[in-house]
Parts: C-alpha cells; sequence; structure tokens
C-alpha cells in the first residue's frame, strides 16, 4: 500500500528532519499544505537534497494567487534544485471565504479557473509553447519553454464533478481532503477514471487524505476529530464531499479506532479505488505525543507491509 503522511513544521530544518524521518520509516509520500512556512516550495527543494527516494507533493497550492507561468517555473526549480524525481505539485481553487473573503479576489467561476489554469499548466511543465486566451486567464509565450529537469506530476484538487473531469482529462489524478472510501467509490473514482479514459490518458492517480487517529475509544477520537477539523465542515467543497460519503461532518470522515479498525479503514480506501491514502494524524487525550506515536507507528507498518 502506498501510505503517505502529512507534512509541515515549524521551521525549514524541521521541515527537512521530518522528510529523512518519513523516508527512514518506509512512507511513501509526504505532502505539504500550501501555507505552511510560509510557502513549503524552498524547504522541500531542500528535504529532496537530504532524501534519496521519498515522494514530496503539496496538499495544495493556490491556484488564484499565482499565475501558472509562475507556478511552472517554480516547480522547475524545485524539481532541479531536488536533483532527483520525486517531486509532485498539487493545485487548487481553494475555496470562496480565502479567495474572496481575505483576497479580495473574485471567485465566481472557480471550476472554469482551474480547468484554464491546469491546461496552461500542463502545457508548460511538458515544454510546449502555449498560446492560450481563457475567460480568466491568459497567455502567449515566445518559445517553447525548457521543461523541467525531471517531470513533474500535476494532481488536481478535486471534489465536484468539473473539476474531477480536469484532474482525470488534463492532469495526473486528483488529491483529495475528507473524501471517505464510500465517497471515492461512488463519486470519485468513476468520474476521474472515465475523464483519463476519454481523453486516452494512463489511469489517473487518487491520492486520498483524511485525519486518522489510533485510539480505543472511538467516541472520543471523533470528538476530538470534531473539535480538531471543525472548519472542513464549515466549507460548501467539503460539505459536498462528506455528503457524498454518506457523513455529516469531519469527525465521521475521519479513520478512527484500534489498530484493527484502523487498518480496516484504510484498506477500504484502497479497495474503493484510491491509489494512495495520505494520512493525517492528530492526537486524542491528555497525552498528544503517545497519541501521535501509536498512530504514525501503525501507518509506518502499513507503509512497510
Amino acid at each position: 500500500m502506498r501510505i503517505g503522511i502529512n507534512g509541515g513544521a515549524a521551521t525549514v530544518d524541521g521541515m527537512v528532519d521530518q522528510a529523512v524521518e518519513a523516508e527512514r520509516d518506509g512512507f511513501a509520500s509526504l505532502w505539504f499544505p500550501g501555507a505552511v512556512g510560509g510557502d513549503p516550495l524552498v524547504a522541500m527543494a531542500l528535504a529532496g537534497r537530504a532524501t534519496t527516494h521519498i515522494e514530496l507533493g503539496t496538499s495544495v497550492l493556490q491556484t488564484y494567487s499565482c499565475h501558472p507561468a509562475l507556478q511552472a517555473h517554480r516547480a522547475g526549480a524545485v524539481a532541479a534544485a531536488m536533483g532527483r524525481p520525486g517531486f509532485t505539485l498539487g493545485v487548487g481553487p481553494s475555496h470562496g471565504p480565502v479567495i474572496e473573503g481575505s483576497y479580495g479576489m473574485p471567485y465566481d467561476h472557480p471550476g472554469r479557473h482551474t480547468e484554464e489554469y491546469v491546461t496552461i499548466l500542463g502545457g508548460l511543465l511538458r515544454g510546449e509553447a502555449v498560446a492560450f486566451d481563457g475567460e480568466d486567464l491568459h497567455l502567449h509565450t515566445f518559445a517553447p519553454p525548457a521543461p523541467p529537469v525531471h517531470p513533474v506530476p500535476v494532481l488536481v484538487a478535486a471534489l465536484g464533478p468539473r473539476l474531477l473531469r480536469v484532474a482525470g482529462s488534463l492532469a495526473d489524478g486528483t488529491i483529495l481532503w475528507m473524501a471517505n472510501a464510500r465517497a471515492v467509490e461512488s463519486h470519485v473514482a468513476p468520474r476521474v477514471r472515465g475523464a483519463a479514459d476519454a481523453a486516452g490518458r494512463p489511469a489517473p492517480r487518487i491520492v486520498a487524505g483524511l485525519p486518522v487517529a489510533v485510539h480505543d475509544d472511538e467516541r472520543e477520537a471523533r470528538a476530538a476529530a470534531a473539535e480538531q477539523f471543525a472548519v472542513y465542515g464549515t466549507l460548501p467543497n467539503y460539505q459536498r464531499i462528506l455528503e457524498h460519503g454518506g457523513v455529516t461532518g469531519p469527525a465521521e470522515a475521519a479513520v478512527v479506532g484500534d489498530e484493527a479498525a484502523v487498518r480496516s479503514q484504510i484498506e477500504a480506501l484502497f479497495e474503493a479505488g484510491a491509489t494512495d491514502v495520505w494520512a493525517s494524524p492528530f492526537p486524542v487525550g491528555e497525552d498528544r505525543r503517545r497519541s501521535r506515536r501509536r498512530t504514525r507507528t501503525l501507518l509506518a507498518e502499513l507503509a512497510s507491509a
């Protein structure tokens, strides 16, 4: 099983150490939120030089705040600095309260915006000259750009039908958050795979991200998840994917229980169609360090199996 884990530390050195530790523990990937460390890309480039094979990905970088031409340049710079394959670029349009409420930018057509964004970004990362005039984005390159020294796969944070089509037809797959096994099987996998097939593209990756806690008292664990991940239940995009999963909030979507229960739930994600699982361990109870360690121990066992 391809098991990844959530990244992000308080310092650049901490992020590098985190990558070294994750590789040593057998994890297939390490996923960095777009805002960690202000911008995770510098730390990821350094982490790539300190490791040999673990995949380092973003989950995710916002599209609205960075033109796709600049995003392609940034991705190429990270791939070159790492000096090896293994950098994956996860991008997404974020949410209305962030883009409109915080940045003051229009968020009227996030699906259209993301489709145009990935069209431009993908072409640049393949080393193609781009002449594109969309409703939201424009780019005309003077000459074909040099592609990254190592290929940079693109994953789209896709929860609705349009972006799942974009993820399958224009990108290398999707990176999810709060999509449980039911949502993956009934909603995500059929759409993203169908789009890839229709476009003649390889089978797409489906990277399923969920909070995970190994804890004997399931009720206590779900109460902790409800508190720590409450914000995701307030955002329309996540509300819709939770509904597809047949749950009412993040607490119900979280993967919790003892070792056997968590193992079974993670296996169910793969059976539902996920190609990868990236876990975000969260603490339960008074001894937060011990709680995280117990969860990480099981995840490392699954990753190395």
